[in-house]
Order: C-alpha cells, then sequence, then structure tokens
C-alpha cells in the first residue's frame, strides 16, 4: 500500500478517534463557552449566543453531563463559562462537581443568555459573545466540534482561518478513503501507532455500554433488548451499543471515544465489533484490524454527508460496523463492499430528529442492517445496481446516499428544525 495512504489514515484515525464528554453538541456549545470565557480574562454579565438549527436540534433535548439532569443552550454555554476548562476541549466539563454547580445557577440568575439562531449556511456553526462592561470576547466553531476559526478579545483578532459555510468540509486525507484501500490498509498496516488510540476505544466505549445496562438511562433500549430478544450475540451487539446510547445520551458523566464527531456513530462502530470479537474468541490483533475497518468505513461514509444532517449518522456507523465484523469473519474487499452497500440498500432515510432517548433504538436498527447486510452476502444475496441508490460500485452507492443527504435533505432539516423549535 501506498505509504501516502498509509500516513493519511493513521493520522485520520488520530484526528477522529478522541474521547468526548456526554453529547458532542451540547459539549461543542459548553467549550465555546469556556473559551469565550478564558478570552475575556474575567466572569461576564451579558451572554450572546448564536446557533445554527442543527445545534439547536441536536442540543434541545438531550442532558448537559456534569449538571445534575439540566438540559439546553442556556445550560450548555452556561456551565462553560461558569465551570468549564477550555484547554480539555471536548472533555471541558469533565472536572465539573456537583458542589460547583450553585455557581451554574446563580450565573443563569443574574446573567441574560440571549440565544438566537444562525443566519449562517453551515449546519455546524456556533458564535459565542460575551461582555463585561465595556469590555468583549467571541469566538466561532464551523464545522466539526473543535474547529474555531475566529477568536476576538475587543477589536483585537487572536485567530483568523479559513472556513466555508458549506455542508461538507472535506480535507485531502479523507479524500484517499476508499473501501478497498481500508480493507488493504487493515490487513497490513503495522498498529504500534493506532494501537493506543483503539484500546482507549475498546476502554471507554464498552464501559459507558456496561453502564447503559447496568443503570437506568432514558429509554432503557438496551435492557428492553435483551429481556425480549435474548443474549445471543447479535442481540448483545445490538443491545450494547443502544445501552452505551441510552446512558450518554441521559446524563452518564462516563467518556465515549467518538466517530466523525460523534459519540453515537463512535459507539455504533465499535460496540458491536467488540462484542463479536469476544465471542469469536479471537486475538487482540484481529479485533483491532476489525475496528480499522469498522473505523474507518464509518468515517468514509460520513466524509460526503457532512457532520449534522436530516440522515441519521448512524445508519454510516452501523454501516461500518457491518463491515468489521464481515472482516472479523475473514471477509475481504469483495465481502466487505457488498456488506456496506446491503446495509445502505436497508436503512438509508433514517431520519436525524435531535439527540435523545431515541437515538439508541436508532443504532440497535442501524447495527441491524449492518447485520443483515453481511448475512445477505453470506448466503448469495445482494441488492443489484440500479435498485433504488444501490449503484454500480460500493464507491458509486456512497456517493448517491451521499448526495441525497447532503444536498436532497435539506429541505428535510429544515422542516425537522422548525417542528422541534415548535414544540
Amino acid at each position: 500500500m501506498k505509504k501516502e495512504i498509509c500516513e493519511a489514515y493513521i493520522r485520520i484515525l488520530r484526528e477522529e478517534l478522541v474521547p468526548a464528554m456526554g453529547c458532542t453538541e451540547p459539549i461543542a456549545v459548553a467549550y465555546a463557552g469556556a473559551l469565550a470565557k478564558k478570552t475575556l480574562g474575567d466572569m461576564p454579565d451579558r451572554v450572546e449566543l448564536a446557533v445554527s438549527g442543527n445545534i439547536i436540534k441536536n442540543v434541545k433535548s438531550v442532558i448537559v453531563p456534569h449538571t445534575m439532569g439540566r438540559r439546553g443552550l442556556e445550560t450548555a454555554v452556561a456551565v462553560g463559562i461558569c465551570c468549564g476548562d477550555a484547554d480539555r476541549e471536548l472533555e471541558v466539563l469533565s472536572g465539573v462537581t456537583d458542589g460547583e454547580l450553585y455557581k451554574l445557577d446563580e450565573f443563569l440568575k443574574s446573567v441574560p443568555v440571549e440565544v438566537t439562531q444562525s443566519r449562517s449556511n453551515c449546519p455546524f456553526d456556533i458564535q459565542a459573545t460575551v461582555r463585561r462592561g465595556e469590555k468583549r470576547a467571541f469566538v466561532r466553531i464551523v464545522g466539526t466540534h473543535t474547529n474555531v476559526v475566529r477568536v476576538e478579545r475587543g477589536d483585537e483578532v487572536l485567530v483568523d482561518r479559513p472556513f466555508t459555510e458549506t455542508a461538507v468540509q472535506t480535507d485531502a486525507d479523507r479524500e484517499l478513503l476508499n473501501v478497498r484501500d481500508i480493507v488493504e490498509f487493515a490487513g497490513s498496516t503495522d498498529l504500534t501507532p493506532v494501537r493506543e488510540t483503539l484500546l482507549r476505544q475498546i476502554e471507554l466505549n464498552m464501559d459507558i455500554a456496561e453502564a447503559g445496562m447496568r443503570g437506568h438511562y432514558g429509554a432503557e433500549i438496551g435492557k428492553i433488548l435483551i429481556r425480549s430478544y435474548g443474549n445471543s450475540v447479535q442481540n448483545r451487539a445490538k443491545a450494547y451499543a443502544a445501552a452505551g446510547s441510552d446512558a450518554r445520551m441521559n446524563g452518564c458523566e462516563k467518556p465515549v471515544v467518538i466517530n466523525s464527531g460523534s459519540g453515537n456513530q463512535g459507539l455504533t462502530a465499535s460496540v458491536p465489533v467488540i462484542i463479536y470479537a469476544r465471542e469469536c474468541g479471537v486475538s487482540e490483533e484481529q479485533l483491532l484490524r476489525a475496528l480499522l475497518v469498522s473505523n474507518l468505513v464509518t468515517i468514509h461514509l460520513k466524509t460526503g454527508i457532512g457532520s449534522l444532517s436530516a440522515y441519521c449518522g448512524a445508519t454510516s456507523a452501523g454501516a461500518g460496523a457491518g463491515a468489521g465484523i464481515c472482516y472479523l469473519y475473514g471477509g475481504g474487499y469483495d465481502e466487505v463492499a457488498h456488506t456496506v452497500v446491503n446495509a445502505l440498500g436497508i436503512n438509508s432515510g433514517m431520519l436525524c430528529d435531535g439527540a435523545k432517548a431515541s437515538c439508541a433504538a436508532k443504532i440497535a436498527s442501524a447495527v441491524e442492517a449492518g447485520l443483515l447486510g453481511m448475512q445477505m452476502y453470506m448466503h448469495d444475496s445482494e441488492f443489484k445496481s440500479g435498485e433504488g441508490l444501490t449503484a454500480r460500485s460500493v464507491e458509486d452507492t456512497i456517493r448517491a446516499v451521499s448526495e441525497v443527504a447532503r444536498e436532497g435533505m435539506r429541505e428535510t432539516d429544515r422542516h425537522i428544525i422548525h417542528q422541534m423549535i415548535k414544540n
């Protein structure tokens, strides 16, 4: 395999598979608030937060971690300002204690927080302005959760990075992603540069999945799956991935290793593969190589869609999980490619209507699609080119699905956001 591709895939994995505390959109808002306050150098007496509709969608119904069950944009930006550590980025709230929350309540009582919808065309846009008397600081995050493109202190510009307001911002590394090279990379690369990253994903994501199975979080989809359908490996793969989402959507204060900016996608791409690997008794090396497939296929599928849209990201991660499990069973390029195409044919079109308890059920559905996509090929069955969005190759199918999700579902996204704000 070309050295350029191998090095790019390692960079992608290191950039994407990072820990985050709680649902990543409210965490990104908290990070913006914490960074704005740090830039101001004082506790603000006024706060203005402008966010895109997709941020509103993904913050409205989810619990902000380390806030004892509080929800919403005002809570997210305020806890970042009062208690957050901007230097920790997506773990900005990891050091907050219950004893500090009086600061949050006092702040929200005494400091006006104005929240508006951004006029930007970018689906991912967070603009935080904090003021103290005549002093002002401004932070803007665009495209992805830690992509700080503008920082101002008064009239002084501290950070000014170029950005685009389009839904997709693809760098050169991501353009090298394709299923054939992903499978070759997984089978041939030296695991040393990514071992620690993947082992951290296994440890953290299984820890929160198990917490979800033990605790009482959200709609308890993980538990219900086990109670209803038993303890088969197929059902456990769905249940434990769902349980991780049960926990993180509903206040569990454990970190998750994310994928494509999403903890739910990180759980979906990893937990089912880990469950199958343990069932099959494979070596650590085999598991890590299967996780390379699942993670990189998920990133590949999400790259053409963008970080936020009306298309549920669990669909991509479920196809990635199916690909990883297929690889675990000895599948090569042909088997993995057909698994991905079949999975996309089953579940593409599942809507994202914000981060909330039902994400766990969508994850279970996405994992089922990935597993069925694999089983179809194992039984000499596949969706044919020209049937729906299925095209002549796996890459053509991925492009078709991405275009529908990115361009075709924009109006759907606007209607979803309108209904959520109205309700």
